[in-house]
């Protein structure tokens, strides 16, 4: 039987127009690389990391990290179809050796910048994504934050 090519083109667009579902991401391999339980939500599974190791104050307000000191991960799909995006708070001197970890390690620097002003000590957000097996970008996520050390 062959089909119209309106009725064929008529399916493509069909197909073409339904969401297609992402795959669960490998919790285990993110667990077990990063040393860290993500949280999964959605399809989606997010490390975080609060930095309780560096006393903030913003115009003479000391910071929680629950006010925009941690650094998270979230990663989407899995096995070799597996992006991640982040971003990672920073003091100054932890710029560069962090920045080398996620180039070093498979990982894209999307952006660097500052949420706050008047703060002391200084700090950053960079901004990291890549796309790779959950294994390649777990691992570089796991470099940059050991740069942060």
């Amino acid at each position: 039987m062959r089909m119209r090519p309106t009725l064929m083109l008529g399916t493509c667009a069909l197909l073409l127009a339904m969401p297609a579902r992402a795959a669960e991401p490998e919790v285990d391999v993110i667990a077990r690389v990063t040393a860290l339980q993500p949280d999964v939500k959605n399809g989606v599974a997010k490390i975080t990391v609060p930095r309780t190791d560096v006393a903030v104050t913003v115009d003479g307000v000391k910071m929680q990290p629950f006010q925009g000191l941690t650094s998270w991960a979230a990663f989407q799909g899995s096995g070799p179809t597996t992006v991640v995006m982040g971003d990672l708070t920073l003091a100054e001197d932890e710029v560069n050796p962090v920045m080398s970890a996620a180039l070093d390690n498979g990982l894209e620097v999307t952006a660097l910048h500052n949420h706050f002003a008047f703060d002391h000590p200084r700090i950053l957000f960079m901004h990291i994504a890549g796309t790779g097996t959950t294994e390649q970008l777990a691992t570089g996520v796991r470099k940059a934050l050991d740069a942060m050390k």
